[in-house]
């Protein structure tokens, strides 16, 4: 399954406005249009995630990702901050990406390790901060994920 699959537009913000790690997962959860109950579950369930670790690749990306019972099917979501994001990241920059996946505990299909490898894989790419930086519409991203990504 190529990564394009896996997102709508409607789970695209390229215009977060985040000034915080916990503001900007907060956000993060918001597209997913989960139920309030669920949002707060998700929302301390990848708290509880990034206390073991920051979820910053570097390169101005993250990653944040945990398994959770309140989605029934795996779930990503991307959001754009342009003026960054302090977030523990490994190289200690700031983070203006975010990939977010969700998966439940027991996952038939068992795709949240391989997605969560092929968005890292992605990332890798060197122009691919830069490419996400000019994007201006959810579409814009889409495509990049249809032209880039595997």
């Amino acid at each position: 399954m190529k990564l394009r699959e896996l997102f709508t537009a409607d789970v695209v913000n390229l215009n977060l406005t985040s000034k915080s790690k916990d503001e900007t997962i907060d956000q993060l959860v918001s597209l997913l249009q989960l139920d309030e109950k669920s949002e707060a579950i998700l929302y301390k369930t990848l708290k509880r995630r990034e206390n073991l670790g920051s979820t910053g690749i570097g390169r101005g990306i993250a990653i944040p990702h945990c398994r959770s019972l309140v989605v029934s099917r795996l779930r990503l979501a991307y959001g754009r901050r342009p003026g960054g994001v302090e977030f523990k990241a490994i190289d200690d920059g700031p983070v203006y990406n975010f990939f977010l996946i969700v998966a439940p505990p027991l996952e038939v299909s068992n795709q949240y390790l391989p997605v969560l490898g092929k968005i890292a894989q992605f990332a890798k790419d060197d122009d691919v901060p830069g490419l996400l930086a000019d994007l201006e519409e959810p579409e814009d991203f889409l495509k990049l994920l249809e032209e880039r990504a595997t």
